[in-house]
């Protein structure tokens, strides 16, 4: 026969919980978040309470160890570089400005400084995160491409690139 689960007023909010099974018997705060530092820290000053737990971590040995631990790995502590190794890799497409396209004539390509400032600072930070380049060039070329994509992908087509005759075939 199963027992009903004992509730217990929690030491630090004093709000009533039903302890943890497996714990039942130990736990004396409640699973609340402001709670848990409370007994985190009462834990840990039980522990240093205790007789040589107070210097347990100090002293010219444990600085040895800790150098050696340091000089075993290097590099642990400082960060790591700016492209994330979770993220996919970009495909390297080689850019040929000379290549034409369908969707833009000659004429509509822009000088780099202007396509450059007219994108927003968040699309240039983005690419340059799946780029991991900063270049303006680079930036620029993988800008033309995710347009070019996005515009094929939609089937956005601009005025000026159809005759009238294959415009009234399209919907609007």
């Amino acid at each position: 026969m199963s027992r009903f689960p004992v509730r217990r007023k929690c030491c630090c909010c004093s709000k009533f919980f039903v302890p943890d099974p497996r714990t039942a018997d130990r736990q004396k705060y409640c699973s609340q978040p402001d709670c848990r530092r409370v007994s985190k820290a009462a834990s840990q000053g039980r522990w240093l309470s205790r007789n040589g737990n107070g210097d347990a971590f100090r002293g010219p040995d444990q600085v040895q160890r800790v150098q050696e631990w340091r000089r075993r790995h290097p590099g642990y502590w400082k960060r790591q570089k700016a492209t994330s190794q979770r993220t996919q890799p970009a495909e390297d497409q080689p850019t040929n400005p000379e290549q034409s396209s369908c969707n833009a004539t000659r004429e509509e390509r822009v000088a780099l400084q202007e396509d450059w400032r007219a994108q927003d600072p968040a699309f240039v930070g983005l690419i340059s995160m799946v780029t991991g380049s900063t270049l303006q060039e680079d930036i620029a070329a993988t800008t033309r491409q995710l347009l070019l994509r996005g515009r094929n992908i939609l089937g956005c087509v601009f005025p000026g690139h159809l005759s009238r005759t294959d415009a009234s075939s399209h919907d609007p």
